[in-house]
């Protein structure tokens, strides 16, 4: 499956090979930058079924309670025109689709952050029938969800990696009101960040850029993967050119081809460079292969290098000279090639590097190779030796994917067989069935009665000649079947005649659109809406607090709230605590963690040895515990329930309170409340914002020499880390039960501006989550929580009490409400 972005990439796509294309429209897309019209639409899938190519179309971001006939009336006409699939993150949108459109084949989004058997489950229920997976899953992992499960599975295979667990990623939110669930990722991850240990910094030299991964490459993987039984190999990159997708998609069919065929991958270090060359940030097959922390951020730089080429070891006024790299060899420098210069260990991150085309390349005794560009093209007073140089474009590249994009005649061709029957007496037959679609099938006869033949009789050589003369057309002729009987002969013009007429309706067949029931969307969307007002009397307000540590869970019973929550590093250190807070007459809660992998189920058996309220936070997770006796089940915001479709679905799974997803807003959470119960939400009132949850762990790669969690020495549980952006705010980094690491945002994020909006909403449970607070902190902001319930503190005042309790300041974050969008229009 390859991406496009648009039309030149889509061609691309067809051209090189690809069995399926996906490729969003122009709203309700996780590439909001790039997709087509929904007046294109048509044309898209008339161009791909042409060519027996599958379109998918993406609606995977989180769809708003405001945006749901939009929604309902687009995923009809996506239905109406033709596309094989959606491929969908919001759990609601599964549930209009398959309203609307009970025929419409529905893929789960890697953004729904599926990670086991349990989470396709869960979506398989609902009706979806294929599961894009994490990308932070092994080979093995894989392996063993294939054995659990008869769900189509898919997996990533090549192109960009987000550090973050896609669905779980809310860092352009938080810093800029810009949402990764909706399409809009401004890439924070690919930003420099300083390490800070026990608040002190941590040089790391050349590492600076600490949350960009370097990009996936699974082409040697391909057989494995193909023996596991995956359905689908996807290529990361609709915001990629039609080079990259021409080349990627070339090299994965034919490795696919090679390994479906059972014969060794015919991949040559050339096709290594290229695929590296149009488009890297390093290559390398990362969590598949299984985890080293060491090799999945490089940390040198933060965007696409191509081929690293060689070192600078002197450089002039006009010309430098590099000792060449290996990549040299196999794929030689040559004049007209771009370059850049990488100064990584030295250079202003935010200066724009030195680099150009080269013009000339000698080489040197002694193996150097000298490197001149037109005059004023390089600034050789900030390149120095020991700088790195990579080729950024090389223009024979150019010449291997013009095929692809301009091609004089189709370059990848459908595969059809021919059964001929030719008697003397009877008319010629002809069946054309397409080898990939056998259901694409057309019988063409001869008008005429065949004569027996005078001098030459039909033989089968000429059958293949003429009826293989397909020429421009999208078909190639792979298989004959033929029986002759009485002698029978036929003029070479009639058999073109019969060949050009089943080609014609071949094509016409492919492009018709199937028959498909679709329901008036605004019917179906009334059908599943439902609207409830409040079911129980009003309680009064309560509180909930989160700790992560021993130390804040003393301040928080001091404090007498509702119910405390831990989310502990360390499973054992849980028993204890629960014991103590149940001792002090308080709820106790545990939290499980966002992401649960095959290999992890000895930690819901854990948690449910507990008996105490669980905060469940992974579909995976919600799915399991149907068929197991629980206590209480709170869903957190990382189930990312974005409307009252999506809650309702989340709720009748057995829980008893939702934490809305973290991308609606503070007006948005109130609307919600009033399409459903608002006495079942638990609004978080006042956090760090998790910005990335990510599989990748800081402390381990920056903190130690070890690869996993088994030779890493455990730096998290001795040391406080924080990433520092260039604005100097510490964002706060904690690992989890599983080593995963979350990144805090640095501010705390608090309601104070719409507290009296929520209480007015009937929203009465409201939590409070700590990450690096203090014992004394905890305590002064339950407090002052507290002491406005119950009357003694305004809201106004609540606002700055917390801007003295926090010492890297407050803000609203993802809470903040647009100019003109405030909620007073919707209290009035």
């Amino acid at each position: 499956m390859s991406p496009a972005g648009h039309w030149p990439q889509l061609k691309a796509a067809i051209e090189a090979g690809a069995d399926a294309v996906y490729f969003g429209l122009q709203h309700f897309s996780a590439r909001a930058k790039v997709g087509f019209t929904l007046r294109e639409l048509p044309e898209v899938m008339k161009t791909l079924h042409g060519r027996g190519v599958k379109g998918y179309v993406t609606f995977n971001t989180l769809v708003f309670d405001e945006e749901l006939e939009e929604a309902a009336r687009v995923l009809g006409e996506i239905a109406t025109a033709g596309a094989d699939s959606i491929i969908v993150q919001d759990i609601g949108m599964v549930k209009l689709a398959k309203k609307i459109a009970p025929q419409l084949a529905i893929h789960g989004s890697t953004q729904m952050s599926i990670t086991s058997a349990e989470g396709i489950a869960m979506a398989m229920e609902h009706g979806v029938s294929r599961v894009v997976m994490a990308r932070e899953l092994s080979l093995e992992n894989i392996r063993v969800i294939r054995e659990q499960s008869d769900c189509e599975l898919e997996m990533f295979v090549h192109g960009a990696l987000c550090v973050s667990y896609s669905g779980q990623c809310f860092s352009s939110e938080a810093w800029g009101g810009r949402s990764a669930n909706r399409g809009q990722c401004a890439q924070a991850c690919r930003l420099p960040y300083e390490l800070l240990v026990d608040d002190v910094l941590k040089p790391l030299g050349e590492a600076r850029y600490l949350l960009s991964p370097g990009d996936l490459y699974a082409l040697h993987q391909v057989p494995e993967i193909i023996q596991i039984g995956i359905a689908s190999l996807k290529i990361e990159g609709r915001y990629k050119d039609a080079d990259y997708v021409a080349l990627t998609t070339r090299a994965y069919r034919k490795a696919v081809d090679e390994a479906w065929a059972e014969q060794p991958l015919s991949v040559t270090r050339r096709e290594d460079l290229q695929l590296e060359q149009v488009y890297s940030r390093g290559l390398h097959p990362h969590f598949l292969t299984g985890t080293n922390h060491q090799t999945v951020v490089e940390g040198r730089a933060p965007r696409h290098r191509g081929i690293l080429m060689g070192r600078v070891t002197w450089a002039g006024e006009t010309s430098c000279t590099i000792v060449p790299g290996a990549a040299n060899q196999e794929a030689p420098l040559k004049a007209g090639d771009g370059l850049v210069f990488d100064a990584a260990d030295w250079a202003n991150p935010h200066d724009k590097e030195e680099g150009g085309n080269v013009y000339k390349v000698t080489t040197l005794a002694g193996g150097e190779q000298e490197l001149e560009f037109a005059n004023g093209a390089i600034n050789f007073k900030r390149v120095r030796a020991g700088d790195l140089l990579w080729r950024t474009h090389d223009h024979d590249l150019d010449k291997l994917v013009k095929p692809y994009l301009d091609p004089a005649s189709p370059n990848w061709r459908q595969s059809v067989q021919v059964k001929v029957t030719a008697r003397a007496g009877e008319r010629l037959e002809t069946v054309w069935t397409l080898v990939n679609q056998p259901e694409i099938s057309v019988t063409v006869c001869s008008e005429e009665q065949l004569e027996r033949a005078q001098n030459r009789a039909l033989e089968t050589d000429l059958l293949q000649e003429q009826l293989g003369r397909l020429g421009n057309t999208a078909y190639q002729l792979a298989a004959m079947e033929v029986e002759i009987a009485g002698a029978p002969f036929a003029p070479s013009s009639l058999l073109n005649q019969m060949r050009r007429e089943a080609v014609e309706r071949l094509a016409l067949m492919q492009v018709q659109l199937p028959e498909i029931r679709v329901m008036n969307p605004a019917s179906a969307l009334a059908a599943i809406k439902r609207v409830r007002g409040r079911s129980r009397p009003v309680k009064a307000p309560r509180l909930h607090l989160l700790v992560r540590t021993q130390e804040q869970l003393t301040a928080a019973i001091s404090e007498r709230p509702a119910s405390i929550t831990l989310d502990y590093l360390e499973l054992y250190g849980l028993r204890p605590s629960v014991e103590l807070i149940k001792a002090n007459g308080i709820e106790a809660r545990v939290a499980s963690p966002r992401v649960l992998k095959p290999s992890e189920e000895r930690i819901v058996h854990f948690l449910l040895k507990l008996n105490c309220p669980v905060l469940v936070r992974s579909a995976g997770l919600l799915n399991n515990l149907q068929t197991r006796e629980h206590p209480m089940l709170i869903g957190d915001f990382s189930l990312n329930a974005a409307n009252a479709i999506s809650m309702d679905m989340l709720m009748q799974l057995g829980l008893t309170y939702l934490t809305p997803s973290q991308d609606l807003n503070a007006r948005q959470i109130v609307e919600l409340a009033a399409k459903t119960d608002p006495q079942t939400l638990e609004v978080i009132a006042y956090q760090h914002l998790p910005v990335f949850h990510t599989e990748h762990c800081v402390f381990c790669r920056f903190m130690s020499t070890g690869t996993t969690f088994e030779d890493c020495g455990h730096p998290c549980e001795k040391h406080r880390v924080a990433l520092r952006d260039d604005n100097g705010r510490a964002h706060p980094v904690m690992a989890d039960v599983g080593c995963r690491n979350t990144v805090f945002g640095a501010e705390a994020q608090e309601a104070s501006q719409h507290m009296g909006a929520f209480l007015s909403a009937g929203i009465n449970n409201y939590r409070l989550e700590f990450v690096h607070e203090t014992p004394v902190q905890v305590r002064q902001v339950a407090k002052s929580f507290a002491d406005v319930l119950a009357g003694n503190v305004t809201w106004q005042e609540l606002g700055q009490l917390l801007k003295q309790f926090s010492p890297q300041g407050t803000t609203q974050g993802s809470l903040f409400v647009p100019k003109g969008k405030e909620l007073l229009t919707i209290l009035q």
